[in-house]
């Protein structure tokens, strides 16, 4: 593995991990700020390394993973302002969607690079991946409502 690529895995890895203890703390009712911290770096970091890839493969055009990169931006921005404003809600909704784009990706790249899953998946376009990257979507949608409901987390 390219020692960029592996870099950018990294940060996405700890991204996802550390947007889960946020969800967490979201469902808790607890602010957890240093885990809100990581996670929002390595998500910004994840997205903006991404757009080195056509460095090394040759710019495509705009690919859907650009144009995911660019919308994640664009949605932890709004995160940040939320955070700053104090907007519990905008918070918990942008941060629960970049965590969903996070998983989102962890699931198509799973289906395409590890082994066992390709299998079912060659294409990367099979209903499998569908199914599996729209319960993702449903869990952290539902969780994000809950959150939102519970008016225990406050900023």
């Amino acid at each position: 593995m390219h020692t960029f690529t592996l870099i950018h895995v990294i940060l996405s890895l700890i991204g996802i991990v550390s947007g889960l203890v946020v969800i967490y703390g979201f469902l808790a009712g607890k602010r957890l700020r240093p885990w809100n911290s990581l996670f929002l770096a390595m998500t910004i970091l994840t997205s903006v390394t991404g757009f080195f890839f056509p460095l090394f493969t040759g710019f495509k055009g705009f690919t859907p993973g650009i144009i995911l990169g660019i919308v994640s931006l664009v949605i932890l921005a709004v995160a940040l302002l939320a955070l700053s404003k104090g907007w519990t809600k905008t918070y918990i909704a942008m941060c629960s969607v970049a965590e969903f784009f996070n998983v989102l990706v962890l699931i198509a790249q799973s289906f395409a690079k590890i082994p066992a899953l390709h299998a079912f998946a060659p294409k990367g376009n099979e209903p499998i991946v569908a199914i599996c990257q729209g319960t993702a979507f449903l869990i952290l949608a539902v969780l994000a409502v809950v959150a939102m409901r519970k008016k225990a987390f406050a900023l």
